[in-house]
């Protein structure tokens, strides 16, 4: 079985587009029909997110860290307790391309970082798109690291100790810890997520921090 894992934290205006591009992955004729669990994390949520996951009929969980780091953990070590042998991450205000996980196995590494594209850059200003896309490598062995497009094989993610309960630069932490103990890691231009650039970002010195952080350096 393969699991998704998806953190959030009042994502009522975005979720449904996140669970039903995951969905759609998860049909992918590549996969012959594994079973695809889907974990919705809710962290601290007081809108209707939770009505969305529930009518998705996704697995939902509840913690109230307002922390991505156990968010994620949480859904993670739940998913493999139930026996999924690959872990595949993203986030609420994200949608994943239709072959997200199938190109994801496809690596046959021990764990696989992808790429994201910005949805829509309409609210940030033409300067903050160009150092973006300057500083961003679009590319195989790219180095990227984004908890939006993150899948590890259970027992590396295991090995490695897991998410820790970080409010930020979580997936990052893991990659290392990957990195340490010897897991084989893609870094892929293929499997490819569309996220947010929005300016009310849930997590602090996360990406719509980077890019407000463009935002200062261009002004």
């Amino acid at each position: 079985m393969i699991g998704v894992v998806i953190p959030a934290h009042n994502e009522q205006d975005n979720l449904e587009r996140c669970l039903r591009s995951v969905l759609q992955a998860a049909e992918h004729p590549i996969l012959g029909g594994e079973p695809v669990r889907i974990v919705v994390v809710l962290d601290s949520c007081d809108d209707g997110t939770q009505l969305i996951a529930e009518r998705y009929l996704t697995q939902v969980l509840v913690v109230t860290a307002r922390n991505v780091g156990v968010a994620r953990a949480t859904g993670a070590s739940y998913l493999i307790e139930e026996g999924a042998r690959w872990i595949a991450c993203t986030d609420a205000d994200s949608e994943v391309s239709s072959n997200w996980l199938a190109n994801q196995l496809a690596y046959g590494a021990d764990a696989v970082c992808g790429v994201v594209e910005v949805d829509d850059w309409s609210l940030h200003s033409a300067d903050v798109r160009s150092r973006y896309e300057a500083a961003y490598f679009d590319q195989e062995n790219h180095q990227h690291i984004h908890g939006a497009n993150l899948g590890i094989a259970s027992h590396a993610y295991l090995l490695a100790g897991g998410f820790p309960a970080l409010t930020c630069h979580e997936d990052v932490h893991l990659v290392r810890r990957l990195e340490a103990v010897g897991a084989r890691i893609a870094w892929s231009c293929s499997v490819r997520v569309r996220t947010s650039a929005r300016l009310d970002c849930r997590a602090r010195e996360g990406f719509g921090d980077y890019l407000r952080g463009l935002g200062t350096l261009a002004s």
